[in-house]
């Protein structure tokens, strides 16, 4: 039994048993009531004390526990002082707590405050300021000041079609404007005069989408009759189809530095294709509904698509996949501009006009009040923006701001019916200087900006009014 004893509880027998013992083994005023350690008034000697348990206690991993590295010294009289300046007594923390006022935040005793030098006091302060300041309530963004641009009249009405003019578009040398229509023709019109110069005839449905090329004298339309069709224009024949869409092809859009034709259909994929070799390159899918517009561009994301299914999606031309997914519209999504200076894009759809930026598609706007369904959107380099609805009513936007500051409604056609009032296309010409619109009168209305108008006549009405950048 004694062997037992000393091989398994000899380094606790020389522990004490009773309280007397502890209290005769430790130095007087060696704890106080809420048993904190306070160290003795200083006798003038260093007092040591062993440390010893049921496990030895080296002061560092790899030291050998010795007779020396037992001892732990206490601090000397300098030392006992300089913690006595750093640490406060437990009676002065006691009476501060006691003196506190009712409904104050609590403190523990041992939680006590130390006492730090005065540029560190500030420093401290100033952050704490700057957290109270972070913490305070921020102001709502409010819009800016829109830029002032002057109003757009109706200055020409130009009549040939016999059915919904539905598309447009102003060639590169900006002579003559080109036009679609539900009457199966393509119209090629002057664009100083207004005079019909030509018409093409080839499509069997409705004509939905109209582009000359850049790069070559091609013009390139489609159709509800599901072909896509490329025109001389030195022969004014077709010389190239391009099959493969299952149903009516209702927009196109040319690649600006490649040879590349996407254009966007009712069976829900756009298809992407070589110009020269007619070639389908990729079929686009993923919209679960008709898409309705399409957009190219050099940057990434180069392909823009906008459809029935409420979302936009961004496309990977190289990969011919999807690269981002944008679902915040909640109606159909028929109309998508790019800014021809930012990096930017806008989408038009019943709900709210969405401007966007590239290349992830980061939300930046609404631009609420064109409460229509909205068919068609353009900008200039003004940063004018143009919003074209199924109701015949067009609003003109300050781009950066998003406010509105012209509503048109222009008459229809004499002999239509009110219900005739739609603008289905829109664009600026090359100097945009004029505007024009495709319009469900079987009309082309031609705009031009008021060159009487100053900024007296026509104020801005703008109030500093609280952006809703976060209502999806």
């Amino acid at each position: 039994m004694a062997i037992k004893l000393r091989n398994e509880y000899g380094p606790v027998l020389h522990m004490p048993t009773s309280k007397e013992n502890f209290k005769e083994k430790c130095p007087q005023n060696a704890s106080d009531s809420y048993g904190h350690k306070q160290y003795p008034a200083n006798q003038g000697q260093e007092v040591e004390y062993l440390v010893t348990g049921t496990h030895p206690y080296p002061p560092g991993p790899g030291v050998a526990l010795t007779a020396d590295t037992k001892i732990q010294r206490m601090p000397s009289e300098s030392a006992a002082q300089s913690l006595a300046v750093a640490l406060p007594s437990s009676q002065t923390r006691v009476d501060a707590n006691r003196n506190a006022p009712a409904g104050g935040e609590y403190r523990h005793p041992a939680a006590a405050d130390r006492s730090q030098p005065a540029g560190m006091t500030s420093a401290v302060m100033e952050a704490g300021n700057a957290k109270n300041s972070a913490l305070m309530a921020k102001k709502a963004p409010t819009m800016p000041k829109p830029q002032w641009h002057p109003p757009w009249k109706l200055y020409r009405v130009i009549s040939g079609h016999l059915g919904w003019v539905r598309c447009i578009a102003v060639e590169p040398g900006n002579q003559w404007f080109v036009t679609g229509s539900a009457d199966r023709t393509i119209k090629i019109w002057d664009l100083a005069s207004g005079k019909l110069k030509l018409s093409l005839t080839g499509h069997i449905s409705t004509v939905r989408g109209v582009i000359v090329s850049t790069r070559s004298p091609y013009l390139f339309s489609c159709g509800e009759d599901k072909q896509v069709k490329c025109w001389d224009l030195e022969y004014n024949k077709v010389i190239r189809h391009y099959h493969g869409h299952l149903s009516a092809v209702y927009g196109l859009d040319l690649h600006p530095t490649i040879d590349v034709l996407v254009t966007c259909s009712r069976d829900s994929t756009a298809r992407i294709w070589d110009v020269r070799t007619k070639a389908s390159v990729h079929t686009l899918s993923g919209h679960t509904n008709a898409v309705a517009t399409v957009r190219c561009q050099a940057a990434e994301p180069q392909i823009i698509t906008g459809s029935h299914d409420t979302t936009i999606r961004l496309w990977d031309l190289v990969a011919g996949k999807t690269r981002v997914t944008l679902t915040n519209h909640k109606k159909s999504v028929r109309a998508v501009v790019l800014h021809p200076k930012h990096y930017t894009f806008a989408s038009g759809s019943p709900d709210n006009i969405k401007q966007w930026k590239f290349p992830d598609g980061s939300f930046i706007q609404n631009l609420s009040g064109h409460n229509a369904i909205i068919n068609t959107l353009t900008v200039n380099s003004d940063g004018v923006l143009v919003s074209g609805a199924d109701n015949g009513t067009m609003h003109l936007w300050d781009w950066r701001t998003g406010y509105n500051f012209q509503r048109v409604h222009a008459a229809v056609q004499p002999g239509s019916l009110d219900s005739e009032s739609g603008i289905f296309a829109c664009a600026f010409d090359q100097s945009e200087s004029r505007l024009l619109t495709a319009e469900a009168d079987k009309t082309i209305k031609v705009y031009k900006e008021d060159d009487t108008a100053t900024e007296e006549t026509h104020p801005v009405s703008w109030k500093p009014e609280i952006i809703k950048r976060k209502r999806f």
